[in-house]
């Protein structure tokens, strides 16, 4: 009898060790997210440091929108008469500010192309306590193409989304989910919030296997089912035959290349795309953000596209 209870009792141990172990490696992987997203995700980013259009010779009207869900969201409108395009900004999770793009729309303005710069929800003087990591911000796009629909400033006038970063994920995002818009500029975007967690996390293989879908576990219960699928690389197979151009630096340390290739493989053929050397984050050379013109590489590549699609 002493026999059979101790034989149990291995069993039992040899069964119930196992079993706790994994039940504890669930409970870690689970925790992972949270533990990591709340504090980037459950904020309202108040910039240090913003720019005006004072400072570019411009002239800008603040506009305040309201979206789909209620928000209150700023936006600066650079208007030109008889716009070959109008451009909807978008900047990174945390910084900038829009309003560093004003230097871009200084450019684009001599180019005969108005600019709307939008502060996303949760950021600067928009209205929002939640970060929405490109899963709700094109609810944002849609009040600004709302407007410019609205407005007989810009009948027939084609829109153009363009972002950085965080930024670059919302302009897919939104030229998937919003079939008024008419092109796409994309610098340093990832592929997925997921693909991008996972990479900065350091982890492959079976590791990341195993922590991708608690990732999505935790988007999904804090942005909805709804937008589950509203990601970059599902949304840009959405672009049908819309101009579109993406743009990654191969060494970028935030947002690696491989979200790069993901999305580009993702994309109809026709979609353009550059690659620049370096770990260049904001794709504009050192300190020339502010003033676009001045790396003219760059400029070359945006002015090229937009005029070759939208141009006279």
């Amino acid at each position: 009898m002493n026999k059979d209870n101790n034989a149990k009792r291995r069993m039992r141990w040899l069964i119930g060790v196992p079993l706790g172990i994994i039940l504890l490696a669930i409970m870690i992987f689970a925790l992972i997210p949270p533990l990591v997203m709340n504090d980037i995700v459950n904020m309202h980013v108040a910039f240090e440091e913003t720019l005006t259009g004072a400072e570019y010779d411009l002239d800008p009207e603040r506009l305040v929108l309201i979206t789909r869900d209620n928000l209150n969201i700023v936006a600066y409108e650079v208007y030109v008469e008889d716009p070959k395009a109008v451009i909807i900004f978008f900047s990174g999770i945390h910084n900038p500010s829009v309003t560093a793009f004003f230097g871009h729309a200084r450019m684009l303005l001599d180019e005969g192309y108005a600019s709307i710069l939008l502060e996303m929800r949760a950021h600067g003087e928009s209205e929002g306590e939640v970060i929405g990591l490109g899963f709700t911000e094109h609810l944002d796009t849609r009040a600004v193409v709302d407007y410019i629909q609205a407005s007989p400033r810009y009948v027939d006038t084609p829109i153009v989304v363009y972002g950085l970063s965080m930024g670059g994920a919302v302009a897919i995002n939104s030229i998937g989910q919003i079939p008024d818009i008419d092109g796409l500029i994309s610098l340093s975007a990832y592929s997925s919030w997921d693909d991008v967690f996972i990479e900065n996390m350091g982890a492959s293989g079976l590791v990341a296997t195993i922590q991708r879908p608690f990732v999505r576990l935790y988007t999904t219960l804090k942005y909805g089912w709804a937008n589950r699928h509203i990601n970059p690389k599902d949304q840009i197979q959405k672009l049908g035959d819309r101009p579109a151009l993406l743009i990654h630096s191969r060494g970028d340390a935030q947002v690696p290349f491989a979200n790069f290739e993901r999305l580009t493989a993702h994309a109809p053929a026709h979609v353009e795309t550059w690659a620049r050397e370096g770990d260049s984050h904001f794709i504009v050379q050192d300190e020339l953000f502010f003033t676009p013109e001045q790396d003219t590489e760059y400029a070359e590549r945006i002015l090229g596209f937009l005029n070759r699609h939208f141009g006279p």
